[in-house]
């Protein structure tokens, strides 16, 4: 099932990546609407990841484009914040935690021009959010992975973009540091941001997300969270690679939503 909206945030059609020849991604169309809170969803190898460093060109497309806020991405880049996955970061590189979320505004001051007072009061402003500002000074190797993480949201959050990508950024933090940031995440949402982030967690996606991409390889359903989180869906997406299979049914029943899809 695809919901298409009108003036989309992000649209992509006929996107295909391959690697060694193999298709990563195949033929994937969707669009995503303003201010959403956005889950993609599916197992492993599914191209989660892939679909979100394709759609910021940072991996060569097979075919296909992609167009942001109406544009072509070299148009926008401003606009859009990126947060990869926190085990692909060199965490030994010698830089404050106030630097690296000072690095978030690079986009906008450039790559070899010196920090403002303005940016960074923006940059303690977002470590205020995350609530990471008495670590300010601090290296970043000394800090815990779940520290880390909320680092990298910091950075984001001080470039004030428009539109977010987020590769698992619940992934190895504690219970504390994840509710932390999805209030943030939910807060942006209500200001007109866009968030996309790739997830893994079948049990929090109806309380995190209002618009669900369910990926495996193909395109398998985009659209609200409660018209495209079904079982049907589910088992089309993970197939028997969905080791919660047996619980679906009971997570669709305690959490009221619809067991299949009719429309």
């Amino acid at each position: 099932m695809i919901v298409n909206v009108e003036n989309p945030v992000l649209e992509i059609h006929d996107l295909t990546v391959t690697y060694s020849r193999k298709p990563v991604l195949w033929g994937v169309d969707l669009t995503l609407p303003k201010g959403s809170l956005v889950g993609i969803i599916g197992p492993n190898g599914a191209g989660k990841s892939t679909l979100i460093k394709a759609a910021m060109d940072l991996i060569p497309k097979s075919s296909g484009w992609v167009e942001i806020f109406g544009e072509d991405l070299k148009k926008v880049r401003k606009k859009i914040s990126y947060v990869p996955q926190r085990e692909s970061v060199d965490w030994d590189f010698p830089a404050s935690v106030r630097d690296v979320v000072v690095m978030g505004r690079y986009a906008d001051i450039g790559l070899f021009k010196r920090p403002r007072k303005a940016d960074y009061e923006a940059a303690d402003y977002a470590l205020k959010q995350v609530k990471l500002s008495e670590f300010s000074n601090r290296q970043i190797s000394q800090l815990s992975g779940g520290q880390q993480q909320r680092v990298f949201l910091a950075r984001a959050l001080a470039q004030q973009a428009d539109l977010y990508f987020m590769d698992e950024p619940f992934a190895g933090v504690d219970a504390a540091t994840e509710k932390a940031i999805i209030n943030i995440l939910k807060q942006m949402s209500e200001q007109g941001k866009t968030v996309v982030v790739v997830h893994h967690d079948l049990q929090t996606v109806t309380k995190y997300f209002d618009w669900l991409v369910q990926l495996n390889t193909r395109l398998v359903a985009s659209g609200p969270i409660e018209q495209v989180f079904t079982q049907e869906l589910l088992q089309e997406t993970y197939g028997g690679k969905l080791t919660l299979l047996s619980d679906v049914s009971t997570l669709m029943h305690t959490q009221q939503l619809p067991v299949r899809d009719k429309t």
